[in-house]
């Protein structure tokens, strides 16, 4: 397991492990020990890499304290300053060899190279293996959509825990380009000028990072005249924020770099829908299917449509075959609107505009990216769950009206004869996903409801609370 920013050391660890024939398995370094804890368990981890700590906006987070909370597994660590403590680590120095030769394990194109995980509707994220064959997807969309070739210098502020570190690794070096890494929170003036300095040609972001640099004016006087073009993904983008986006480079000459959108999942190992350097770049919306895939849309009668849940038309390079703790049918195949193409399940609520391109709409499970990563309903529920006076929540992510990154909003429901004040209940909710799920994940607002919408089999309808929450009262 790699638990640690994505540094050097980080992507030296992950190719070393790969090359040995080994699975790495991904953990991201804002996760809670209980998170690092579970991940460890599904996925039967035997070492663990990590760092005694890492620096962020000025701040030692430790690193090595919570992966000693959540395990006592072998841990290698990277030193930084931290004490070591415990008779079972190594330091990165002393595990590196003095050969300077390593030759390669030959493995099958079938053998598991990497363990990913992926939020899914209830309980623990699934566990999606990556094999020798799923970079192949990767290094294609970096090559073909966003125009990666050798002798390019590729940026993408992200981590080994999320499905675009590994991807950033492979659609860097498979196309012989460079990887250029920025060990600190990428959302100041700093990250900007290390962009200029280390002269990054393809920049990929979060549409979150890009309403801080605008609203900060954190660009102001850096020059990012050698980006080629940018890339969003992770959340919805707001079009007047990519406007101004795609204008930074030629601010000099009037100039502008396209901004390929460009939406996926970690089971596919790349993306289904994006944009590309032949189409017009339309902000915050998709041009195209991605090499080798096409989409379906179909509405709720499982009718095709302009607007609905968007399917994928397997085969196609990249897509899992497995998943470690979950039927792989089951939850991909299994009860699948009848067409005249075999369908795969996504959930993606996608339209299709008068001009041919998409636009993204959120998810139609239970399911939300907040901040560029996904988390389910379930895993924030849980994180909340037992505080005094609270029967029972529901979480749901909504859209702003300007379009761009989800609001957490997050029901509650009080216990009999109680009364809930939201504000209160808002922070101590922020203060158990911070503890027990990611500190990244913030929670935009309480709404406190005498019951909650169910089914006729007692399930939550968070599609209902949704709604509530842009066309009217519940």
């Amino acid at each position: 397991a790699i638990a640690m920013p994505m540094t050097l050391e980080a992507v030296v660890a992950y190719l070393a492990t790969v090359a040995i024939g080994g699975a790495v398995v991904s953990i991201a370094d804002s996760f809670a020990p209980e998170e690092i804890a579970r991940r460890l368990r599904i996925s039967d981890a035997e070492v663990v890499v990590t760092q005694d700590e890492m620096v962020r906006s000025g701040r030692s987070l430790p690193m090595y304290a919570k992966v000693r909370d959540a395990t006592d597994l072998p841990t290698v660590v990277v030193e930084t300053g931290a004490v070591l403590d415990d008779q079972f680590d190594v330091t990165w120095t002393d595990l590196l060899s003095t050969d300077g030769q390593l030759d390669p394990v030959t493995v099958g194109s079938d053998h598991v190279s990497n363990i990913l995980f992926s939020s899914g509707t209830t309980g623990d994220p699934k566990a999606i293996p990556w094999t020798h064959l799923t970079p192949i997807k990767g290094a294609m969309d970096a090559h073909f959509l966003h125009d990666v070739h050798r002798g390019d210098v590729v940026a993408w502020p992200t981590n080994l825990g999320w499905m675009m570190g590994p991807w950033l690794i492979y659609a860097s070096l498979v196309n012989g380009a460079a990887m250029a890494l920025f060990d600190d929170a990428p959302i100041g003036p700093e990250f900007c000028r290390f962009v200029a300095d280390a002269e990054v040609t393809m920049l990929g972001v979060v549409p979150s990072m890009v309403r801080s640099w605008r609203s900060t004016d954190a660009t102001a006087g850096v020059d990012w005249s050698h980006i080629k073009v940018f890339s969003s993904t992770g959340e919805a983008s707001t079009p007047s924020d990519m406007d101004w986006l795609m204008h930074v480079p030629g601010q000099s000459d009037g100039t502008t770099r396209p901004v390929i959108e460009y939406c996926g999942g970690t089971e596919i190992g790349g993306g289904y829908i994006a944009g590309s350097v032949l189409q017009p770049a339309i902000s915050s919306t998709f041009s195209m299917p991605a090499l080798g895939l096409d989409i379906r849309i179909l509405d709720d009668e499982g009718e095709q449509s302009t607007s609905g849940t968007a399917y994928l038309v397997p085969p196609a390079v990249g897509l899992s075959d497995r998943l470690l703790n979950r039927d792989h049918d089951e939850v991909y195949y299994q009860d699948l609107p009848i067409t005249d193409v075999p369908l795969r399940r996504h959930g993606d609520q996608m339209e299709r505009l008068e001009n041919g391109y998409h636009r993204a709409r959120g998810r139609s499970d239970d399911t939300m990216n907040l901040g560029g990563i996904k988390v389910s309903s379930a895993e924030l529920e849980e994180a909340v769950g037992g505080l005094d006076g609270v029967l029972e929540t529901a979480a749901v992510a909504v859209p702003p009206d300007d379009g761009g990154p989800d609001r957490l909003v997050i029901f509650a429901v009080p216990q009999p004869e109680q009364s809930l004040d939201s504000e209160s209940i808002r922070l101590a909710m922020q203060d158990r996903i911070k503890a027990r799920l990611n500190p990244l994940f913030k929670v935009s607002e309480v709404s406190v409801v005498d019951a909650l919408p169910r089914t006729a089999s007692n399930k939550v309808m968070r599609r209902v609370l949704r709604n509530t929450l842009t066309d009217g009262d519940l």
